[in-house]
């Protein structure tokens, strides 16, 4: 009896159909698998929500970042009295100096700006990037030529000179508002951004034109519009949100030190960078006011970072994580 229903169950699962898998759900499994991947995926949705939801955040607890907190004592040299900077059941993280603004609240809304900026400018260079990567591998001859000496110079390039000396130059502008520093920002970072993934997409795209279902679109007379977005577009996507992954933390790097270096966003608005360049004043009175931003940077970056790794290795057929 017990043979005739092993039989029967075998022959059920013979006649059932086999389900393909694509390469996206293959990803994901494996990424799933990945537990610091997933942690790290978990720690970046909760800061692009507590970016996203800065006011409500910062209205619920009762803080505000650009106000000065009157109820938090400072000394006579306009240090906060207390440990952890002034920290009280107010002010978890404490108040700045001199100033009084609640150093929690500028780090929440510092996160839109890093977060803001980082990932506009990761669009930006990863668009200008795989228009200008699959240009180039596809037709190759002149046209890779060109773009790729084009690329060349781009990555030679002093960027982090040529953006201080484009936002000194907008400083000196009457009537120069955050918002168009930050637009700035974001086209330098995008657009001196976008050789790195070109480079990388060009190869892929060189060896993907090679392939028969590249050669049977063609044959079959598909123009080379169709071909560059209906059959390499699809198979360069998974390079394209790897390199993503692992652009958007050195964005992120780039803003803060143009902010630290008080070229970046402006007081009052909040960034890391900025409160960075605050704490450096006071640095050998209380170093802990460098603490929270600089903490706030390395988790993001390494959220970032750690999850890149996850997703090139969860597409990486070879990988043996």
């Amino acid at each position: 009896m017990i043979m005739k229903q092993a039989a029967a169950s075998a022959e059920r699962v013979a006649d059932a159909p086999v389900k393909g898998r694509s390469l996206w759900a293959i990803a994901w499994g494996r990424l799933r698998r990945d537990k610091v991947a997933m942690v790290s995926l978990v720690v970046i949705i909760l800061l692009v929500l507590m970016a996203i939801f800065a006011p409500q955040i910062c209205h619920f607890l009762g803080i505000d970042p650009y106000s000065q907190h009157a109820d938090t004592d400072l000394d006579e040299i306009g240090f906060p009295i207390g440990g952890w900077g002034g920290a009280n059941g107010n002010h978890w993280l404490g108040v700045e100096p001199a100033l009084g603004r609640d150093v929690l609240a500028r780090t929440i809304y510092g996160a839109r700006v890093s977060l803001g900026i980082s990932l506009a400018a990761t669009f930006i260079a990863i668009t200008l990037g795989t228009l200008v990567g699959i240009t180039a591998g596809f037709f190759g001859g002149w046209a890779d030529s060109l773009i790729s000496r084009f690329m060349d110079i781009m990555l030679a390039f002093p960027v982090l000179l040529f953006s201080i000396a484009m936002l000194v130059i907008i400083s000196s502008m009457p009537h120069v508002t955050n918002v168009q520093r930050a637009m700035v920002l974001i086209i330098i970072i995008g657009f001196f951004g976008f050789a790195y993934p070109a480079r990388i997409i060009r190869g892929q795209t060189i060896s993907l034109r090679e392939r028969e279902f590249v050669e049977a679109s063609t044959s079959l007379g598909a123009s080379n519009t169709r071909v560059l977005l209906r059959e390499l577009l699809p198979n360069l996507a998974a390079p394209i949100l790897v390199y993503a992954t692992l652009i958007i933390p050195a964005n992120i790097l780039f803003e803060a030190s143009l902010s630290f270096l008080g070229v970046g966003l402006q007081e009052p608005t909040a960034s890391w960078g900025g409160m960075l360049n605050e704490a450096s004043k006071s640095f050998t009175v209380d170093p802990f006011f460098m603490f929270v931003p600089g903490m706030a940077i390395f988790i993001t970056v390494l959220a970032f970072n750690l999850l890149g790794d996850g997703v090139r290795d969860a597409f990486d057929p070879k990988s043996t994580r």
